[in-house]
């Protein structure tokens, strides 16, 4: 019984799998910061290609962003 408490302890003391989940959460923050900049950034991409389209097809004389568009 000992040995298995011992074996316990030990495997609660090593934190050499608590830098591995560190890692893991860090890399997830990380991947959600990148996913919402994207995402904010084809928005407004979609809606400055949209007002030059507008332009170009003769819809509008002016640019005019319009960010809601896509």
């Amino acid at each position: 019984m000992t040995t298995f408490k011992k074996h316990l302890m030990d495997f609660i003391k090593e934190e050499e799998g608590l830098t591995t989940v560190e890692y893991a959460i860090a890399g997830s923050l990380v991947a959600a910061g990148v996913i919402a900049a994207f995402s904010d950034l084809g928005v407004a991409v979609c809606g400055v290609i949209t007002g030059i389209e507008d332009v170009i097809s003769g819809t509008t004389t002016d640019y005019v962003y319009t960010p809601g568009a896509c």
